[in-house]
């Protein structure tokens, strides 16, 4: 299957990244992700300008410099992240593919992306991020969720401490990433 990826210059990209068979691993393991991401943006210079991390996936904002590069940017992260947490999957689970190729089961291969294509929408997408725990039934309010950008926002003065507001949501519906 050929996938087709859009390199917006100076773009914003909505990224999805989901554990193998879905597992419960991300916030086990949150300090191996981190140390991810700062060792990544090391190498590529990238900004993540949203993110929440849920226990089975995660959901980001990247502005690359170079837009070209995302997908290395995402490679790179969820290398460190295998090469570090160890082993999380029962390998005799994997499915053949993943076992010829010596993978250790932990990201589904491929990653859901999205190029977003004007201020609304990246507004609507940080949302969404930011609404994700809720909706997924992990918190009941926002601010409860400590895994994600969203207390960066409001310390910047985007958000209200409460935020949820019906209008944002109601924005915010429509939109359906997982």
């Amino acid at each position: 299957m050929n996938y087709r990826r859009v390199f917006v210059p100076n773009g914003y990209v909505h990224i999805i990244i989901t554990s193998y068979n879905r597992k419960s691993i991300f916030i086990d393991n949150i300090d191996i992700l981190r140390t991810a991401f700062k060792n990544v943006q090391k190498l590529y210079k990238f900004e993540i300008i949203a993110i929440c991390v849920l226990p089975e996936h995660i959901h980001m904002i990247l502005h690359p410099k170079n837009i070209d590069s995302y997908p290395q940017i995402i490679s790179s992260i969820k290398y460190y992240f295998s090469r570090n947490v160890g082993q999380v999957c029962p390998t005799d689970n994997l499915k053949i593919g993943y076992k010829n190729k010596r993978e250790k089961g932990i990201f589904q291969r491929r990653y859901y992306e999205h190029t977003i294509k004007n201020e609304n929408k990246l507004n609507n997408q940080i949302n969404y991020i930011h609404y994700n725990p809720v909706k997924h039934g992990l918190v009941k309010n926002v601010k409860d969720w400590r895994y994600s950008s969203f207390y960066k926002f409001v310390k910047q003065g985007l958000y209200d401490i409460n935020w949820e507001c019906s209008k944002d949501i109601e924005n915010i519906q429509d939109l359906y990433f997982e």
